[in-house]
């Protein structure tokens, strides 16, 4: 049973709850509008003044939804442009010409996550935490992430595992060719995180296994395996990002909806090389569990106590210094 004093808690909680919402009716709806469900807000985006930022092959609007931040503005906006450099960096150019970024203040010291759209146009929502600084904005992996799935056609459901691998992929290596991000952090990641993609028990391969791991980092390990096989089959002269580029160059972006099949097709094309459409047919629809281990000492990586050392040696180094290598 509640105290006395816990009960007259609640109320005195409940009654200034509703002065808030009376003295501030436009900021409590404005902020509803702005985070409440899964699709964007484009006629609440619409209303809100803008600031355009010319990125390589677009331009981005971006509007900020009521409520305070920390940081200047300017910052923010610098954090946005940095993103788009490191993505347009990785795929030659910017996915999309035009994109609406909606910039949502929210409680927190962090990037609190985002969602990307496409079915009126290319639009991200991020929730930016109020009181984020800027080394927070520095270390964030968020905007660039939901950047890169600008750059690959809407697919199936079911498929959601090749959206969100390739951008879990595609993030880091991003921001390394962008001098964001140190060769090392890369490695290390992938190191650590990619096992959380392997098959369990009862796995159905990536189409038919929605968990977590399965999707994000089964995605990223599908990613990772066709950059290394493109590489093996050109001589190490194009990987997965000529392969996503020529996916761009066709047309395909976020705003379109494609099949699987016309995505990873197109992709082989550009590269010349059939590597996505094999894998897809070896793991698509059944579980298939690389050697991790032997894969990350054929690229040279030699982790040292919390540091990693890389094996120039090795039979996969050059593969592995052109995956994150700048793009000429």
């Amino acid at each position: 049973m509640k105290s006395a004093a816990a009960s007259r808690a609640v109320a005195l909680a409940a009654a200034l709850a509703l002065v808030l919402a009376s003295a501030f009716p436009f900021l409590a709806g404005a902020q509803s509008e702005f985070t409440r469900g899964d699709r964007m807000p484009y006629d609440a985006f619409d209303k809100l003044s803008k600031t355009d930022l010319d990125v390589p092959g677009g331009v981005i609007h971006v509007a900020f939804a009521p409520g305070e931040i920390a940081l200047p503005k300017e910052k923010v906006l610098d954090w946005v442009k940095a993103s788009a450099r490191a993505v347009a960096t990785y795929y030659g150019r910017f996915p999309v010409s035009d994109l609406k970024l909606l910039i949502v203040p929210v409680n927190g010291t962090r990037v609190r996550g985002g969602t990307t759209w496409g079915y009126r146009g290319a639009a991200i929502r991020v929730m930016l935490g109020r009181d984020a600084g800027e080394d927070a904005l520095r270390r964030d992996w968020v905007m660039v992430h939901e950047m890169v799935h600008l750059a690959l056609p809407d697919l199936a459901e079911r498929h959601a595992w090749l959206s969100e691998g390739l951008a879990v992929y595609v993030e880091p290596i991003a921001r390394a060719q962008a001098g964001d991000l140190t060769v090392a952090e890369i490695w290390q990641a992938m190191m650590r995180d990619m096992p959380q993609g392997l098959p369990e028990a009862g796995d159905r391969g990536l189409d038919n296994t929605g968990t977590w791991g399965r999707k994000y980092w089964g995605g990223a390990m599908f990613c990772l395996l066709a950059d290394i096989e493109i590489r093996k089959a050109t001589g190490n002269r194009l990987g997965l990002q000529d392969a996503m580029r020529g996916v761009i160059s066709a047309g395909g972006n976020h705003e379109h909806d494609w099949p699987i099949a016309r995505v990873l097709a197109t992709a082989d094309k550009a590269v010349g090389a059939d590597v996505l459409e094999r894998l897809y047919r070896e793991m698509g629809g059944k579980p298939v569990t690389p050697d991790l281990a032997g894969l990350w000492r054929d690229l040279g990586l030699r982790p040292r106590g919390e540091a990693l050392e890389f094996d120039d040696a090795a039979p996969l180094a050059a593969i592995r210094k052109a995956i994150t290598a700048r793009p000429n």
